[in-house]
């Protein structure tokens, strides 16, 4: 007779239950913690699906969708901005393989050809954004016509002192001297600003109370940068705190608390939420904006951080008023001091991760190289002040005896050297690309070609802009060019230019 085994608790067995294989066991997703009220938007969302823009689609239809978003993982949104990254591309191979029409074969000879195209696309790309092959864009601008001028697209009432574009070019923010922070449209113009929250609210959002006899937060906005996905934008200015708005909403979500001066500085790491922030109390700090946390402090600096910028690669280059540019190269926990020769280092931007360029209280323009702690070509008064009247062209084009360009005779009466108008104080690449701008209160934005094989800088245009240029941005593409213009300039009131006009402007580059 055979013994029955333990019964289980709970009564005897009601049927035969098969155990299911675990190939088809799918992993319960636990929905991510949204914070601040689920203010954190997901890149890829659309405006509908948060109320920007109506739509007919049932309300029933749109929970499910955000739904669905909030419990995706982080994997699941690599893959499907991969997914329709990748369709994109494929949509640019087919376009060009419709404008071919000596196009020969069958379909799948044809088929084979577009997934070679596609590669070949993807590997251009990559190797654009990672540095190592640069766009020939400078000898493309084509030579400027006399109707051709800056056009206003965004009045402020103070002085710009910062201007970004978005990763698509499609948006550009500006901020000015009173704390006004605007989002416009490239094509139009139109543009909306960003709600400053009460005192109570900055509190809950991370900021301290103002010190010493202040008894509210300034306003004065210095620096701005937004991230490469769109979804964020960071302001730093004279409250010594960095402050994180949502771009889609334009509320303020988080306020950074850690430096001991002015946040002059302010850069995201290319496709990335890493942040980096410069202050005047010498240092450099890196936050990341999706984490709404800090991460760790760099020193070097033994004065005010006046610009910062950071390529793709985790290095992040800095200039400061004791006249030396660092380039900190994070992972390694090293740095590099470039020291400038006789002047102090106002500006700064990559070229490319060996390449810098950067512009100085002289008004001449550097260009750096990592094999070199000194400059490898310099472009004296880049920026001079001309009379009424007089021809922008310098007077003396060729070499000077120490080997660098000299830009227009300043001990001619046709020009009055005065520092503060003539100082460099903006600087900008096109990304992975040979053209650069640099901008003073000369009365002009004037127009580089920074030439690899030589290592020099050769001047190419100069666009009449009046006022001091505070900020420059170009377009991904290069096809056109964003200035933050004002009366004065962005760190002080050292000079006054009433004919300018306080806004941003904006000129459309003709390429060949």
């Amino acid at each position: 007779m055979k013994k029955k085994g333990p019964v289980p608790k709970g009564g005897g067995r009601k049927g035969k239950r098969l155990s299911r294989d675990p190939f088809f066991i799918t992993e319960q997703k636990k929905p991510r913690k949204l914070q601040n009220d689920g203010d954190v938007i997901e890149s890829g969302d659309s405006d509908e699906d948060y109320g920007l823009v109506r739509s007919d689609r049932d309300e029933g239809e749109i929970g499910v969708e955000e739904a669905e978003l909030a419990e995706e993982t982080a994997g699941e949104k690599r893959q499907r901005v991969a997914r329709a990254y990748l369709d994109k591309v494929r949509e640019i191979a087919a376009r060009e393989e419709e404008d071919d029409e000596e196009k020969e074969g069958g379909e799948g000879e044809m088929q084979g050809e577009r997934d070679a195209l596609v590669a070949r696309i993807l590997q251009e790309e990559q190797l654009e954004e990672t540095g190592r092959v640069r766009r020939a864009i400078a000898s493309r601008v084509q030579k400027l016509e006399s109707a051709d001028e800056f056009r206003v697209l965004v009045k402020h009432r103070q002085p710009v002192t910062a201007v970004a574009l978005s990763e698509d070019d499609s948006k550009g923010f500006s901020a000015s001297k009173d704390g006004t922070i605007l989002q416009w449209d490239v094509v139009s113009g139109i543009h909306e600003s960003y709600r400053w929250p009460s005192h109570d609210v900055l509190r809950s959002h991370g900021a301290k109370d103002p010190q010493g006899p202040a008894t509210r937060h300034c306003k004065r906005v210095l620096t701005l940068a937004v991230s490469s996905d769109g979804r964020y934008l960071a302001s730093g200015g004279v409250d010594r705190h960095i402050h994180l708005w949502d771009t889609r909403t334009r509320e303020h979500i988080r306020a950074f608390q850690g430096h001991g001066g002015p946040v002059s500085c302010l850069s995201f790491r290319q496709g990335t939420s890493e942040l980096f922030s410069g202050s005047f109390d010498r240092t450099v700090k890196i936050w990341n904006a999706e984490d709404r946390a800090y991460i760790t402090t760099l020193f070097g600096h033994q004065n005010e951080i006046l610009t910062i910028d950071c390529h793709r690669k985790e290095r992040v280059l800095t200039v400061g008023r004791d006249r030396t540019m660092q380039l900190f190269k994070v992972p390694e926990e090293s740095r590099l001091v470039f020291r400038a020769p006789a002047f102090s280092l106002e500006c700064c931007c990559f070229v490319s991760n060996d390449e810098f360029l950067s512009g100085s209280d002289d008004g001449s323009i550097e260009l750096w190289s990592t094999l070199r702690k000194k400059p490898v070509d310099i472009v004296k008064n880049a920026h001079a002040l001309l009379g009424a009247n007089k021809n922008l062209e310098p007077k003396n084009s060729g070499k000077i005896p120490n080997g660098h360009i000299e830009n227009g005779d300043c001990g001619s009466e046709s020009y009055r050297c005065l520092s503060a108008y003539s100082w460099v104080n903006s600087v900008t690449v096109c990304r992975s690309s040979d053209l650069a701008a640099s901008g003073a209160g000369n009365g002009s934005v004037r127009l580089w070609a920074i030439e690899s094989e030589t290592k020099d800088i050769r001047p190419l245009f100069d666009l009449p802009l009046v006022g001091f240029v505070n900020s420059l941005a170009f377009a991904k593409s290069g096809q056109f060019l964003v200035a933050g213009v004002g009366k004065e300039p962005r760190l002080g009131r050292w000079g006054h230019n009433e004919s300018a006009q306080n806004g941003v402007a904006v000129y459309s580059l003709k390429l060949s």
